[in-house]
């Protein structure tokens, strides 16, 4: 893709992320090409329909998080879920998942979230072998919850309900 291609296709991505942030999935795509200092039929050419714009912001948020866990694997499991968390809580994920929730997935969304599950369980297992989180939890009841904490609008990896969700997962021993 030429450079001039890339940056505009950025544009859009960037200005579609901030305009459904502020203003919900209801934007038109010629709000967003505006916004994006860009003409309609640029946005057309990079993005055929709103679901493809979408889809592409599905996917590369997911791309990110995968990529994300799997350069956790050499850090000490409670360090990698809580950087994983803190990361999280700065994407945009309940925007993603509130504009793509009744839309079929892709064959690649489908595939990624697939590989973060994976990752994920396998971080959850990693830390419940060392005992610093919770044993009586499945790795599907820990994902669950931490979905609570990230995947809402406004999360911060410090607000209280992330903090009190980490600490109630976390196994604190005697003394610690």
């Amino acid at each position: 893709m030429r450079a001039d291609a890339r940056r505009n296709r950025e544009r859009i991505v960037g200005a579609a992320l901030g305009l459904f942030a502020e203003h919900g999935s209801g934007v038109s795509m010629e709000e967003i090409a505006q916004a994006a200092g860009l003409g309609v039929g640029t946005l057309y050419r990079h993005f055929p329909d709103r679901r493809a714009l979408v889809e592409d912001l599905a996917v590369s948020t997911l791309t990110a998080l995968r990529d994300r866990l799997r350069s956790t694997r050499d850090r000490p499991p409670w360090d990698a879920l809580a950087d994983l968390v803190g990361y999280c809580a700065g994407q945009p994920l309940a925007l993603v998942t509130s504009l793509t929730g009744a839309a079929p997935a892709s064959e690649s969304r489908t595939r990624l979230v697939g590989e973060v599950d994976v990752l994920l369980h396998d971080l959850v297992e990693q830390a419940q072998k060392q005992r610093v989180l919770r044993g009586d939890l499945s790795p599907e009841q820990i994902a669950g919850l931490l979905n609570v904490a990230i995947c809402r609008p406004g999360a911060r990896a410090d607000d209280p309900l992330t903090t009190v969700l980490l600490d109630g997962l976390r196994t604190h021993r005697p003394g610690a």
